[in-house]
């Protein structure tokens, strides 16, 4: 390490991210720059390593030809398949004087969707196993997939302006929060998983395994689910218990944005 007015960084920790099969080559760079007094005792040299992306019949990943596949041919078909999707959800819904307006609404998610799925699935996995491509998998609304905590969330949007009757066109506006009452053990259940963030990044700083975030927004959505499904919100039985439930709406939606974010996924209001 260079100190600074050498031109050198200064860094506490440095990280080397390339595949598993490098890990020996810098197993040896690491400790000859460490023989070499290159790295000082107090900063760490870190391999972080990831596997090898397969075909669905487990080989190497590569076009029909054998070349390489290129990143943006994979994130054009998964923007391609998502808005084929949307558009046959939409078709029964589109009207003439509405249809350019509603292709470029669709188009937008449909990126959103697409280029999320990809990442998605990438960062879902356990960074240094083999892992195989699938479209159908990685665009899949059930299980733990962009799109599916993607819909969370709107649906999340979705609750908490119908309950607050904002206007669908426009931006949700989240309440202020309110004292917590715990009526349910599913809101109990939801509050127990919510205060586990700070340690889930934590632990993903120290370890730089990123599919403990997608784990953790998984097991986010999913306990939101069973609230709503016993914890009515808009017709609550009491003020009180009504901006209670607001509240952990919004708590539920602000984790998962933040973790969409640190995974370089964008989100939208409405699906």
């Amino acid at each position: 390490e260079l100190s600074t007015k050498d031109g050198g960084e200064g860094a506490e920790r440095v990280l080397y991210v390339t595949d598993a099969g490098q890990s020996q080559h810098f197993d040896m760079v690491f400790k000859a720059g460490k023989m070499a007094g290159f790295v000082p005792d107090h900063a760490s040299l870190e391999h972080v390593p990831f596997g090898l992306v397969q075909g669905e019949d487990g080989k190497k990943f590569a076009t029909r030809s054998g070349d390489t596949v290129k990143l943006k041919d994979l994130l054009d078909e998964a923007v391609r398949i998502a808005g084929a999707d949307l558009e046959s959800r939409q078709e029964n819904v589109i009207s003439d004087d509405d249809d350019d307006e509603t292709k470029q609404k669709i188009q937008h998610v449909a990126e959103i969707v697409g280029i999320g799925a990809v990442k998605y699935a990438d960062l879902s996995m356990n960074r240094e196993s083999n892992y195989r491509f699938s479209y159908g998998r990685m665009l899949s609304l059930n299980g733990n997939t962009a799109p599916y905590m993607l819909y969370a969330y709107a649906r999340m949007c979705g609750i908490v302006r119908k309950a607050l009757e904002q206007e669908e066109s426009k931006p949700v506006q989240w309440p202020e929060p309110a004292e917590i009452v715990i009526s349910h053990d599913a809101e109990r259940e939801l509050i127990r998983n919510l205060v586990r963030l700070p340690d889930i990044l934590s632990m993903v700083e120290a370890d730089l395994y990123p599919h403990r975030l997608c784990e953790y927004l998984f097991d986010t959505s999913q306990k939101f689910n069973q609230f709503y499904e016993n914890c009515a919100v808009k017709n609550a039985e009491t003020e009180e218990l009504k901006a209670s439930r607001l509240s952990l709406c919004t708590a539920t939606a602000g984790t998962i944005r933040l973790l969409m974010k640190l995974l370089g996924i964008k989100l939208v209001e409405r699906m």
